[in-house]
């Protein structure tokens, strides 16, 4: 265990920020560029499934190019455990590093496919990547991140998956009139060099407090937690109070381990709490992928199709505007996940959801196979309305609420069984879909209205609130108890309580 004194060099790198406004935007930045490539992959798949360039050079069916859309799922199926296990063994920072690196090589190796079999490889090479990714940023915001902006950083990490997307759509619709094969090529260049940017932010970034003080790296820890709220001052009460929020936690955390036989995990998960937690990942992970966001975010074709939009360019436009206003509606419920709350943000998204579905239904059951243009066009007013739904909830809550509701020894690989559980849904829905479209036409949003139905009952009976606590303090909510004698930060900060800074420097 390292001592606490405060006149020693600093053990931070000399190119790491001290001032904490700009250190937070540097976080928010990096998490933003890792999900904008995750979004930029999605939409580009979205684009190319609408072009004839790409179906034909692979000879692609409805089954083929499902396989070709969903291998990226099986991809990250299989990356949730190990990436897990990267992040507590080496380092939040080292798992970043693990993503951004696969990433690039997958990139490169789908930008000079020669057939389907090639093509396949490298999308579940960026399924492993982005797996990894959408698991372990989220998780690494949420320990470094100032506590009162947690909510926000997150959310506008995943807000970010439609600015790749945004910029998937728009790049896809310009190169199509290139009538060759770098109508899809050429998307993936801009994926590679996604991928090379986040890789060269990483000397720059903190790595996790929580992560360090677990590794008996304290004064280090210490330094961070100054950096990222204080503008480096180490001898203030709330950088002392988080920091032996932290230490008593991961302490009660290994005791507990330690008494139930060194097997965290899956020994943690016999605790009342963390089933509790569990079931809000499941549910979690359920309002995620089966709510009918796949079906817009991978076969807006299809769908456009069903309505009565067959014109390729028309539908490519209609993409590019859809994730531009997906996005200005995602960052608009970030904005207000902090002020909210966690839990009557998801119950709005999901109620509006369930009713643009239903809508979205009917009104292709009766104006899909006519040329009416106002029932065409409430038909897409209607996608917008489901899209919109989605992202002003789901989009900030997927990424900022997971890691929160997870307490330090579940977290690394609790994201990561996160992420295998959802690939599995996405995998599920995303060759499901095109099939159930295609012969079910307008009962397959009925069927997934039905099912948002029983959504709403899930996040009504299993979410908590977790809004103005440190991640140390939401253990109260969830297991009834703080591990830590010291004040709330919220309170601390309100002035409700005084603290003196010696004092928790000599417990």
């Amino acid at each position: 265990m390292e001592t606490h004194g405060t006149n020693r060099g600093s053990r931070l790198s000399p190119v790491v920020l001290r001032n904490s406004k700009a250190l937070l935007a540097l976080i928010i930045f990096t998490a933003m560029l890792s999900c904008t490539n995750q979004g930029y992959d999605c939409s580009m798949m979205n684009g190319l499934n609408i072009l004839s360039t790409y179906t034909d050079y692979f000879h692609l069916n409805t089954v083929t190019t499902a396989l070709n859309t969903s291998i990226v799922w099986i991809g990250q199926f299989f990356a949730g455990p190990p990436g897990g296990w990267v992040a507590d063994r080496y380092g939040r920072k080292a798992a970043m590093a693990f993503a951004a690196v696969t990433n690039i090589i997958a990139a490169v190796l789908q930008t000079a496919s020669q057939n389907m079999a090639m093509f396949i490889i490298a999308r579940f090479l960026i399924g492993i990547g982005s797996g990894v990714a959408f698991a372990q940023v989220p998780g690494w915001v949420s320990e470094v991140a100032w506590w009162k902006r947690r909510g926000l950083t997150n959310g506008l990490f995943n807000c970010s998956y439609m600015i790749g997307g945004l910029a998937a759509a728009g790049i896809t619709w310009r190169t199509a009139k290139l009538d060759s094969t770098w109508t899809w090529r050429g998307p993936s260049i801009v994926q590679a060099a996604l991928a090379f940017m986040c890789l060269c932010l990483l000397p720059f970034l903190l790595e996790s407090p929580r992560w360090l003080i677990n590794r008996g790296q304290n004064n280090q820890a210490l330094e961070i937690l100054a950096a990222t709220h204080t503008n480096g001052e180490i001898d203030s009460p709330t950088v002392w109070i988080q920091y032996r929020e932290i230490v008593d936690t991961i302490a009660f955390e290994k005791s507990f381990a330690e008494r139930a036989g060194k097997t965290p995990f899956w020994e943690l998960l016999k605790t009342k709490g963390a089933r509790k937690r569990l079931m809000i990942i499941v549910t979690l992970n359920c309002v995620s992928m089966l709510s009918g966001n796949n079906i817009v975010t991978y076969y807006t074709g299809s769908m456009l199709t069903n309505a009565g939009i067959t014109d390729t360019d028309t539908q490519l436009q209609i993409n590019v505007y859809l994730n531009l206003f997906s996005f200005i509606v995602a960052v608009s419920g970030t904005l207000l996940i902090d002020k909210m709350g966690r839990k009557p943000l998801g119950l709005t998204s999901m109620i509006l959801m369930t009713v643009f579905m239903f809508l979205l239904g009917a009104l292709t059951k009766v104006y899909g196979d006519t040329t009416y243009k106002p029932g065409i066009y409430a038909t897409v007013g209607s996608l917008f309305l489901f899209s919109g739904a989605y992202a002003f909830g789901m989009t900030p809550l997927n990424t900022a609420y997971s890691p929160e509701v997870l307490n330090y020894s579940l977290r690394a690989q609790g994201l990561g069984f996160f992420t295998t559980f959802q690939s599995g849904l996405g995998l599920m829905v995303t060759m499901a879909f095109p099939i159930a479209l295609e012969r079910i036409g307008w009962k397959t949003y009925m069927i997934n209205g039905g099912w948002d139905v029983l959504q709403i009952g899930m996040i009504a009976y299993w979410w908590v609130e977790t809004k103005g606590r440190t991640m140390e303090e939401i253990d109260e909510v969830i297991d009834g108890a703080k591990h830590s004698n010291v004040p709330d930060m919220e309170a601390v900060e309100k002035g409700k309580v005084d603290v003196e800074v010696n004092a928790l420097q000599e417990l």
